[in-house]
């Protein structure tokens, strides 16, 4: 059997203060002080309806941006220009959303301000590249061409 040697009176003192500071709200074991309880909703994250609605209902403003990406997505197999426009506008349609109505569900991924932002030029950027495709380009901008001159040799 072996022997369990004590620490003197001030030390196991001492011992215990430290181990309570260590931990979270001075429970638990001092690896507590590390572990992950949570994750911070973004901001505008909650559900739009109650928990008791359907799923479909609690995350709409999701849903309607993926929604117009997918029927933007098929109406590009027929003509490229108008489905990438619906792409285009159903991101930019996204940036509304998220800046508009406060509760917007998953449709949340970041700062309200980075959502806006990331959504608008993202859709902003498909829509202008759209009107500026060939053949027979719906916008023309001249600086433009005379960059892929310079840049295609």
């Amino acid at each position: 059997m072996t022997r369990r040697i004590g620490l003197p009176g001030p030390v196991r003192g001492w011992v215990r203060r430290v181990r309570k500071v260590a931990t979270v709200g001075g429970g638990g074991t001092p690896s507590d002080k590390y572990s992950t309880r949570d994750t911070a909703r973004p901001e505008g994250g909650r559900r739009t309806a109650p928990g008791s609605a359907p799923a479909a209902i609690r995350q709409w403003p999701l849903l309607t941006v993926i929604g117009g990406t997918l029927v933007g997505l098929l109406v590009t197999l027929g003509n490229f220009r108008v489905g990438l426009l619906v792409v285009g506008g159903s991101l930019a349609a996204g940036a509304l959303l998220r800046a508009w109505v406060p509760e917007v569900g998953m449709l949340a991924v970041r700062s309200r301000t980075t959502d806006i932002v990331t959504y608008g030029v993202f859709g902003t950027t498909i829509v202008l590249l759209t009107l500026m495709a060939q053949p027979r380009p719906w916008l023309e901008v001249p600086f433009l061409n005379d960059v892929l001159r310079f840049s295609a040799g």
